[in-house]
């Protein structure tokens, strides 16, 4: 069967301020729509990817036209989800007969509930795309009925029928890698200016889910089961080195929780070295899962920066998140990763349950204090699926508009807080922290390259941006949002 698989055609300034994108648009490989488009190639159907990010919806649908597909999926992220309906109703205008199924974070979290308002999606990839879609594939091309495949929810005589949700894949390794050969010019995708060092970036994930309890984020393993499944390290290792092979320089891992396992992590790293296995890598660690060996271990096999998420400097805020970590810990992990010679990333937010304006100072004291290489600053964004969205009028109020589910909108407002100081919070974060003269100072003292230095000319501009514009990180459209005490997406 002929099949496209597409990433809606989207820019940077639908997430970010456009006096900012430059600095913070991260192009990152889709891996998980890679995982599926190659079960769907491997499964022996003629398989073209449109990546949305690098292609304008004129072009793909022009694209759409000379390829004739018979099933389309599409990726829908939550902001995105309007601009996945409207590239359904448009495949649909060209050809009627087209089978369009839906995946991503905002279907799997809804479900069933996203086929009321799209009339021309066909059917919800609800978890594990891999195995469902080849399922799914192989019951349309045999025109059989989709009532015993598990994993979605589809339309039938005009009613929505929402099957058993999948069991999730036990065994990871037995995953094919991910073709990258889908994405074209491996030098498109790549993260944030200063968040790099070489290209191409390829990333990794070596397990899927989360045990942690965060109440701002939506992972289908907690609603199934609480606990994180594994790649094996040969089995890691084995698609780092076909990377290295594509020519790939760098590793971006993105384990939710690459290090909730110390003795593996240890192993990773270790195994790399082992394998003397050439390039540079990136992590996200807890704080409270990192020591220094295991930080010194990652430095050896080639990790140059780590991320923390640090979240807040006022320790009921994170109680408050369940976000299972101190104020102390924070303070020395950051502290070990420096001294273990890693550049160090910490994420801040504001708008949690219970925060008020002045917590959000003492966040931005304690950023400072901290003092890591590099800090970013979100508005706390409850996505759909998860215990802060599901549960809004016990925190607060969220919003009706699905364009501010981007870390940036500010989708989120707790009863002790108003929209506007959120916005004000994230203006004034990013103004102290990077015009410390220690920030600059060390920023020029790092100065190595070409890239370096384009990366903290892009920084500067941002810098300029941001003291001089005013309500920089408000859009047009805020005025227009309307919040409610709980949104149920139905």
């Amino acid at each position: 069967m002929r099949c496209a698989i597409i990433i809606p055609a989207w820019s940077p300034e639908d997430i970010f301020p456009a006096k900012t994108a430059a600095v913070q648009i991260n192009y990152w490989e889709p891996l998980g729509t890679l995982y599926v488009a190659t079960a769907i190639k491997n499964a022996g159907h003629e398989v073209k990817f449109f990546n949305g990010a690098f292609m304008t919806h004129q072009q793909i649908m022009a694209d759409l036209k000379g390829f004739r597909p018979r099933f389309v999926g599409l990726y829908s992220t939550t902001f995105g989800w309007d601009k996945a309906n409207k590239t359904a109703s448009d495949i649909k205008k060209i050809f009627n007969d087209v089978f369009i199924a839906v995946g991503g974070p905002y279907p799997v979290a809804i479900k069933g509930a996203c086929l009321k308002e799209a009339d021309d999606i066909d059917a919800v990839v609800t978890g594990e795309g891999e195995i469902t879609v080849v399922e799914l594939l192989a019951r349309l091309d045999e025109d059989r009925s989709l009532s015993k495949v598990h994993g979605i929810a589809y339309k039938i005589n005009g009613n929505i029928k929402e099957n058993r949700a999948r069991k999730l894949i036990g065994n990871l390794d037995s995953l094919p890698f991910p073709l990258r050969a889908f994405l074209g010019d491996s030098d498109k995708c790549v993260p944030a200016p200063a968040a790099y060092r070489k290209t191409p970036v390829a990333l990794v994930i070596t397990s899927r889910g989360c045990d942690r309890k965060c109440i701002f984020c939506f992972q289908i393993d907690k609603t199934r089961q609480s606990k994180i499944r594994y790649r094996s390290i040969d089995n890691v290792l084995d698609e780092i080195e076909i990377c290295l092979d594509q020519g790939y320089r760098e590793i971006k891992f993105i384990d939710d929780t690459l290090c909730a396992d110390y003795k593996r992590a240890l192993a990773l790293a270790e195994g790399i070295v082992e394998r003397q296995l050439d390039f540079t890598w990136f992590a996200s660690a807890v704080v409270n899962q990192v020591d220094e060996p295991l930080l010194r271990a990652f430095k050896k096999a080639g990790c140059w920066a780590i991320l923390f998420g640090a979240e807040s400097g006022v320790q009921k805020n994170l109680n408050a998140i369940k976000k299972g970590i101190t104020l102390k810990q924070t303070r020395k992990a950051v502290s070990t990763a420096k001294k273990a010679g890693l550049t160090v990333f910490t994420s801040f937010i504001f708008g949690i349950p219970g925060e008020t304006f002045e917590d959000g100072l003492k966040t931005i004291e304690f950023a400072c204090d901290l003092n890591p290489h590099f800090a970013n600053f979100h508005a706390l964004t409850p996505f759909p699926g998860c215990e802060l969205y599901d549960h809004a009028d016990k925190y607060g109020s969220v919003s009706s508009n699905l364009a501010d589910y981007t870390y940036q909108g500010a989708a989120f407002v707790p009863q002790t807080m108003s929209r506007e100081q959120i916005v004000r919070l994230r203006q004034t974060a990013f103004r102290q922290f990077y015009s410390r003269p220690l920030f600059i100072l060390r920023q020029i003292a790092r100065l190595r390259n070409l890239h370096d230095a384009r990366a903290a000319f892009t920084g500067l501009k941002s810098l300029i941006w941001i003291w001089t514009g005013k309500d920089l990180f408000g859009k047009k459209s805020d005025m227009e949002t309307s919040f409610v005490s709980s949104v149920k997406v139905e």
